[in-house]
């Protein structure tokens, strides 16, 4: 089953099945291309794609992305102590899910 979702980013709704450019993306993160390069590069995100002006972002990316430049604002973190926080909250998550099924059984 093709199930859609959508993600709230900056005040909009995004659609998960919808692919973003560079461009559209740096426009929906209000972020420019160096800072986003300088994201993929520490693999904050991964875009789909082999040459740059083929990339594709989905509206998960624009999601992390939020969340990526809302901790370096706030925490004053760079690129790479953005992309180490990042991984260790989806660490949390993950843990947390394998906690709650447990607590089921």
């Amino acid at each position: 089953m093709n199930e859609s979702h959508a993600v709230f980013v900056t005040g909009e709704f995004l659609d998960e099945s919808e692919r973003y450019s560079l461009s559209e993306l740096m426009d929906i993160c209000g972020i420019d291309d160096a800072r986003l390069i300088e994201f993929i590069q520490y693999g904050v995100v991964e875009p789909a794609g082999e040459a740059r002006e083929n990339w594709r972002f989905s509206s998960l990316h624009a999601w992390r992305l939020h969340r990526a430049i809302r901790l370096q604002s706030e925490l004053g973190l760079n690129a790479a102590g953005v992309a180490l926080c990042l991984d260790l909250l989806d660490e949390i998550a993950s843990l947390r899910v394998q906690l709650r099924s447990r607590r089921r059984t």
